[in-house]
C-alpha cells in the first residue's frame, strides 16, 4: 500500500506513519517541516494554511497514493483544498474527525446515525469551533471522495506521543508522589482510545474498503478512573496516595473539568458524551483496543525518553491542577 499522510510526525498522524511504515507500507508525509519525519518516510514539504501555493510540492509530484490520511483540526478549507487535489491521484481518503460532531448534548449510546451539528464552511477561517471544523472537515472529504472516504470520530485519545498533556500531566503529577486529589470515585466508567489501536484501525479499515463514519473509541468502561491512575502509580514507582474527592467537592472549590484535573467529568450531560457513546459498529469492523495498563506503561517510557516533558501543541491550552488549589483541597 502507498499512503498519504497529511502531517505525520506528531502523535495521532505519527501513529499512522510509524504503523504503516511497520507494515512495510510506502508512506510519504507531507508537512510544514517543524519536527522531524519518521525515519523511512518520503517527504513533501508545504503549509496547508496557504492555499494552493502551500500545496504546490503535492500538486507538482508525479507520485499516486492507495489511501491518503488527514487529521487536520482547524479551518476545513485545508482539508477541502487537499482532498480535491488528490481525489483523481488517490484510492481512498480517511479523515480523523471526532465524536465533537454529534449536537451536544449526546445521548448515552449515540451511534453515527446521530444528530450533527453544522458543519463550518471551508471559507470560515481561524478560530472556528472545533465541532464545527472537524464536521466541516467531514463534508469536505466526502465531497471530493464520495464513499471512498472514511470518517473516523475519535474519542478521548491518548497514549505515546500525547502532545495535549493529559495522561503524561498525571503520570508526572504521581510520580512526584505524596497526596493525591483523585477526581469523583474509583469505579468511574472511561471510555477512550490509544492512537496506536487508532491508527492500525485506519489502516486495516482503508485496506479492507470500508467507508463513511465509524466512532472509533473505546466501549464505555473499557476502563475506570481508578484503574487509569492505580496504574500510573505503580508504572512510576512513586508513593502516591490517591485521595478520592467528590464531584461537588471540587467543583465548589473551583476544580475545572477536563483541564484541571483531564480526562476527569463529573456526571451529567457531557460526562454522557464523552464516556459513553456507541461503538459497535467500529468494534465489528475489527477495532481492538490494548489494555490501559498497556497505555499507561508505555506512555511512561515514552515520557522518561524525553526527560519527562511532553510536547505540547501550542493551540491547545496547557492542563493540569494548580499546586495551590491542590493543597488547597487536600487540607480539608
Amino acid at each position: 500500500m502507498r499512503l498519504l499522510m497529511l502531517g505525520g510526525t506528531e502523535f495521532v498522524g505519527r501513529a499512522v506513519t510509524d504503523a504503516a511504515l511497520a507494515r512495510g507500507w510506502d508512506v510519504t508525509v507531507f508537512h510544514r517541516g517543524r519536527h522531524a519525519p519518521p525515519p523511512g518516510a518520503r517527504t513533501l514539504t508545504g503549509d496547508r494554511t496557504a492555499g494552493e501555493r502551500g500545496l504546490a510540492a503535492l500538486a507538482e509530484s508525479v507520485q499516486d497514493w492507495d489511501l491518503v490520511v488527514d487529521t487536520w483540526s482547524g479551518a476545513p478549507a485545508a482539508v477541502r483544498d487537499a482532498a480535491r487535489l488528490l481525489s483523481g491521484r488517490a484510492g481512498r481518503f480517511s479523515y480523523v474527525s471526532s465524536r465533537s460532531v454529534y449536537a451536544h448534548p449526546a445521548a448515552p449510546g449515540l451511534d453515527e446515525d446521530g444528530p450533527l451539528v453544522a458543519g463550518a464552511s471551508p471559507d470560515d477561517g481561524a478560530g472556528v469551533p472545533y465541532d464545527r471544523a472537524k464536521r466541516g472537515g467531514e463534508l469536505a472529504a466526502l465531497d471530493a471522495f464520495g464513499d471512498r472516504a472514511l470518517l473516523a470520530r475519535a474519542g478521548l485519545i491518548i497514549g505515546p506521543g500525547e502532545n495535549i498533556g493529559r495522561l503524561p500531566w498525571w503520570l508526572s503529577r504521581i510520580a512526584r508522589g505524596g497526596p493525591v486529589i483523585a477526581p469523583g470515585r474509583p469505579g468511574t466508567e472511561l471510555q477512550y482510545i490509544d492512537a496506536r489501536d487508532l491508527a492500525a484501525w485506519i489502516l486495516d479499515a482503508a485496506a479492507g474498503g470500508l467507508h463513511g463514519a465509524y466512532n472509533t473509541v473505546s466501549r464505555p468502561g473499557h476502563t475506570t478512573t481508578g484503574e487509569l491512575l492505580e496504574s500510573c502509580v505503580r508504572v512510576t514507582g512513586s508513593d502516591a496516595e490517591l485521595c478520592w474527592t467528590e464531584p461537588e467537592v471540587l467543583l465548589a472549590a473551583g476544580v475545572e473539568p477536563w483541564t484541571d484535573l483531564p480526562v476527569w467529568l463529573p456526571p451529567g450531560e457531557l460526562y454522557d458524551t464523552l464516556h459513553r457513546g456507541d461503538s459497535t459498529r467500529a468494534y465489528a469492523a475489527g477495532l481492538r483496543c490494548r489494555p490501559a495498563a498497556e497505555t499507561v506503561a508505555d506512555t511512561w517510557t515514552w515520557l522518561c525518553g524525553l526527560g519527562g516533558v511532553a510536547p505540547r501543541r501550542p493551540d491547545r491550552p496547557a492542563v493540569g491542577l494548580d499546586p495551590r488549589l491542590e493543597a488547597k483541597l487536600l487540607a480539608l
